[in-house]
């Protein structure tokens, strides 16, 4: 339930700097943050899955883990094009792709891309989004993938004994 909950502050926070700002800077989400968003939105209902159903909840565990190791892979994707500005991911084949989703068009003040992967935004407490979201997602995998090992662990034992 925490790291639903944290996902979806993360989630409020990305709104917050979209629609409102920081230090008069609106954040205009890119196709990859929009990825990474699917990948926390993606993290977040699957922990809920996990912990309203005990019968699924190895398969929501896996599920989450994938989820966030599918962000890592984005955010570094991300920080590679922010590092190589000759390199766009904005208005071009996967901007079109993510903005013609069914859910898009449902929840487009959540997952529009409308920014530019590349676009020089000021830091927010001294680092990037995209390290922000390298940092959480690292944080994320980091418990899941641990927690999913433990478990794992433990049913061998028991079966074995």
């Amino acid at each position: 339930m925490a790291i639903s909950f944290l996902c979806l502050t993360l989630l409020g926070f990305a709104l917050f700097v979209q629609y409102i700002g920081w230090n008069g800077e609106l954040y205009a989400p890119c196709p990859l943050c929009i990825l990474q968003r699917v990948a926390y939105l993606g993290i977040a209902m699957s922990c809920l899955g996990a912990y309203f159903s005990n019968a699924l909840r190895r398969f929501f565990h896996v599920l989450a883990s994938t989820f966030s190791l599918f962000g890592l892979g984005v955010v570094f994707r991300h920080i590679w094009v922010i590092f190589h500005p000759t390199v766009s991911c904005g208005l071009d084949l996967l901007e079109v792709w993510i903005n013609q989703w069914a859910i898009v068009r449902w929840f487009d003040w959540l997952l529009k891309a409308d920014g530019l992967c590349s676009a020089p935004l000021p830091p927010i407490f001294g680092l990037t989004v995209p390290i922000w979201s390298l940092v959480w997602l690292t944080v994320l995998t980091t418990i899941l993938l641990l927690t999913l090992v433990s478990s794992l662990n433990k049913k061998i034992k028991e079966s074995g004994s």
